[in-house]
C-alpha cells in the first residue's frame, strides 16, 4: 500500500467498544458497530500453541478471571476464561476472541481494523510474523488491516512476512529519529500519544509523507484541535461522544 492510499476514517474505536464494553472482545466490536463506527483498534498476541487472540496485557489478571502470562497458556485453556464479567454482569461469560472471529465480525459489520501487534515479552519476532500472516489471510476481500506496534522487532517481522500490509509505528514518547525509524519499517503512518503533538510537530510528520493516528483522545475539543492540524485518525474510548461523523 502506498502512503497516498489511505482508506481509513478519522475516528477509530479503541479496543473495539472504547469504555462502553469489555475491551478486545467480540461484544465490544458489536458495541462499536452499534454506534456507527467503521473502524476499530484492538490488540493481538499469540497463545502458547500459536493461536492469535486478543488481549492487551501480558497477563490475564486485569481483564479476565484468569491469572498469569496469557502467552504461556494454550488456546484450549484461554478459551475457557471469562473476559467480560470484570467489566459488568451484563457481559458475564464473554470469551477471549480469536483473530479469525474478529475478521468475520469486521466483515459482518463492514468495519476496518487497526491490528496492534502486542507480543508477550520475549516473543516479539514470532508474534509480528504470525499476526501479519494471519491478518493477510483473514482479511482477504476486505480493506487491508493497518498493522501497528510499539515493538520495532515485531513490526519489522510483520514487514518481512507480509510486506504488502500497511504498517504504523507506535510511539508513547517523542523520538527525534522518527523519520529513520518509520522509513526503515516502510511505514505509511505513525501512531502517537496525542499529548506528544503540537501543530509544528504535526506539520513535520505530514511533510515527511506520513499519516498520523493519535491515541487515546476522549475530549471533543482536543479531537477537533488535532484534526484541524491535519491528524488523520483519532483513536477514542468515548465512542459515544466522538462518533463516526464527528466534526
Amino acid at each position: 500500500m502506498s502512503v497516498e492510499n489511505w482508506p481509513y476514517p478519522q475516528i477509530v474505536a479503541h479496543r473495539g467498544g472504547g469504555k462502553l464494553a469489555p475491551e478486545n472482545t467480540l461484544a465490544a466490536i458489536d458495541v462499536g458497530a452499534q454506534y456507527g463506527h467503521t473502524m476499530i483498534e484492538f490488540d493481538a498476541k499469540l497463545s502458547d500453541d500459536k493461536q492469535v487472540f486478543l488481549l492487551h496485557d501480558d497477563t490475564l489478571d486485569r481483564t479476565s478471571n484468569g491469572w498469569g502470562v496469557a502467552g504461556d497458556l494454550s488456546w484450549s485453556k484461554l478459551s475457557q476464561l471469562d473476559a467480560g464479567s470484570w467489566y459488568s454482569r451484563e457481559y458475564e461469560g464473554e470469551p477471549l476472541a480469536l483473530l479469525r472471529d474478529v475478521a468475520d465480525r469486521c466483515r459482518q459489520h463492514q468495519m476496518m481494523a487497526n491490528v496492534e501487534i502486542k507480543p508477550t515479552t520475549g516473543k516479539e519476532v514470532e508474534t509480528g510474523r504470525d499476526v501479519a500472516l494471519a491478518a493477510r489471510e483473514l482479511w482477504q476481500g476486505q480493506t487491508a488491516p493497518l498493522l501497528s506496534s510499539f515493538s520495532y522487532e515485531a513490526l519489522e517481522a510483520a514487514m518481512q512476512a507480509a510486506p504488502e500490509l500497511p504498517r504504523g509505528l507506535l510511539l508513547d514518547e517523542w523520538h527525534d529519529d522518527w523519520q529513520a525509524l518509520t522509513q526503515a519499517l516502510g511505514c505509511v503512518s505513525i501512531h502517537l500519544n496525542h499529548k506528544l503533538l503540537d501543530a509544528e510537530r504535526t506539520a513535520q510528520l505530514k511533510a515527511a509523507g506520513l499519516h498520523i493516528l493519535v491515541y487515546t483522545v476522549n475530549q471533543p475539543a482536543r479531537a477537533r484541535e488535532l484534526l484541524s492540524w491535519g491528524v488523520d485518525a483519532i483513536c477514542t474510548d468515548r465512542i459515544d461522544i466522538i462518533g463516526p461523523d464527528f466534526r
